[in-house]
């Protein structure tokens, strides 16, 4: 099971669930043969009984020798997002583009660090605590990006969710070859515009295969 990964600049008592992580602080030392799988889902296999990831789809936004950083794309929580947006003090504009968006779930990204905020988004944008993943796709926790987002001035895609996933060094490896989870190339339709209840199986059909033949053998591509 993942475990909580800590980030050795944030401050232990966060006065905002918002207050930006220093991502530079995450040493990204990788040997050329090591396994990289930014930018892929993880599709939690029928093996993964954990109440937590059982049935889950985790976006990977950082995999190097170091461990692994990823956020949960298909676990909602209670709240809305101008709920949060009005507990963080920022209302969000009447715009025919933010509809949507008013009230769309918070997603629970991981039992990481469950009480910060993080947005995945694209594209990248310029604020002041962010993770990129590709050219077009980062992980940015500073509050910022919200601001942005009320004003109808942030990224034309995004996933918002509190807290993340994290793995040690060694243990995502780990855990899929003991097939708790399978591995592919993640899509950005699945990942900002699909209904949640339909991301699991997409992901899975990425692979091409039948989510009703799907068993607790390895796979992953």
């Amino acid at each position: 099971m993942p475990k909580q990964r800590k980030t050795s600049k944030s401050p232990e008592h966060p006065d905002s669930p918002w207050e930006s992580l220093d991502f530079s602080a995450t040493p990204h030392t990788s040997s050329r043969d090591s396994l990289n799988l930014a930018d892929h889902f993880l599709i939690a296999m029928p093996s993964m009984l954990d109440p937590i990831f059982g049935g889950t789809v985790v976006y990977l936004c950082e995999h190097n020798a170091n461990g692994a950083l990823g956020v949960i794309i298909n676990k909602p929580t209670d709240m809305t997002v101008d709920v949060l947006l009005n507990r963080i003090d920022l209302t969000l504009e009447i715009a025919p583009e933010l509809s949507s968006l008013d009230k769309s779930p918070v997603l629970y990204g991981g039992p990481v660090q469950a009480d910060r905020g993080f947005v995945l988004h694209a594209p990248r944008g310029d604020f002041s605590s962010t993770l990129p993943v590709t050219d077009d796709i980062a992980l940015t926790t500073s509050k910022d990006i919200l601001a942005a987002v009320a004003l109808g001035a942030g990224p034309q895609r995004l996933l918002i969710s509190l807290g993340c996933s994290g793995w040690g060094a060694g243990q995502l490896e780990d855990e899929i070859i003991r097939n708790g989870w399978l591995t592919v190339r993640a899509d950005p339709t699945i990942l900002f515009d699909m209904p949640l209840e339909q991301r699991f199986v997409a992901a899975i059909k990425l692979l091409g295969i039948d989510p009703m033949m799907l068993s607790g053998e390895a796979g992953h591509a």
